[in-house]
């Protein structure tokens, strides 16, 4: 499968790093386009197989999936700079473009009385160590396209193939969830500094402390709190810092942040 990517910002650079280490994408399979090229510079760095350029249209000229790496200001300009050249009947537009569901797509893209297959993509920034947890909701797609796309998609990390409505619950949980669990590893490493350890030693230790916390509920698909209950002793000291966390609105915080979050 062969990947246009337009825009190199953030995370569709994340994706080109992510697809330039898949096991079913070729890096000489991708190329990536951007108007600035000093954002191309650090692409090719990370993979010269990879093919850059400033012309969209170069860029998804034998493309089998077009990706939409954008600002929301710039989609409508770059779809109509696109359309004349986009191939209807064989090629998938798939947008990152947050806030942008498949009903706009489908305006945006409409031609002639025809739009393309189309599907809306939410990435976390993770996709660059292919480790992001990834939503796709698709108009018009086959079973087999959901399912070639999931594949690719599960390669870097993991994804769902869900209803639109459940999108900005999945922007807020995965995308902007990496925020919110780096903001914990932050406030974790600053209470280890606190307890002793150097800034460098404190990351390094809560970092894997989070990875080896996610791997028990992926690998063992255990609920949180029974791996909680197995290290909460009775009277011991990490139930009276458990509750000392929800004294001061741990999960409240969260959830209440989580809700902020949403897209009005």
């Amino acid at each position: 499968m062969k990947f246009a990517i337009i825009g190199a910002g953030n995370i569709g650079g994340a994706l080109a790093f992510g697809l330039a280490q898949s096991n079913l994408v070729r890096s000489e399979d991708i190329c990536i386009s951007n108007t600035h090229p000093e954002k191309l510079e650090r692409i090719k760095a990370f993979d010269p197989s990879i093919r850059t350029t400033t012309d969209n249209r170069v860029c998804i000229e034998g493309a089998d999936v077009v990706v939409l790496a954008m600002k929301p200001w710039k989609l409508k300009e770059a779809a109509e700079q696109l359309k004349p050249w986009l191939d209807y009947d064989h090629q998938i537009v798939a947008s990152m473009v947050g806030g942008v569901g498949l009903n706009d797509l489908k305006e945006i893209f409409a031609k002639e009385g025809k739009v393309p297959v189309l599907y809306y993509l939410i990435p976390n920034t993770a996709i660059a160590a292919r480790q992001s947890m990834t939503f796709l909701s698709s108009a018009g797609a086959t079973k087999e396209q959901d399912e070639a796309l999931l594949a690719v998609f599960k390669d870097l990390g993991d994804a769902m193939l869900v209803e639109e409505r459940l999108m900005n619950a999945g922007l807020v949980l995965a995308s902007c969830g990496i925020a919110y669990a780096l903001r914990y590893i932050r406030a974790n490493t600053q209470g280890g500094v606190l307890l002793g350890f150097t800034p460098a030693d404190a990351q390094r230790i809560v970092a894997q402390t989070m990875k080896g916390a996610a791997s028990l509920l992926s690998t063992d698909h255990s609920h949180p709190e029974a791996e909680i209950d197995k290290v909460t002793t009775p009277a011991g000291l990490t139930i009276r810092g458990l509750n000392a966390m929800e004294r001061n609105g741990f999960t409240t915080s969260i959830i209440e942040g989580l809700m902020a979050s949403i897209p009005k």
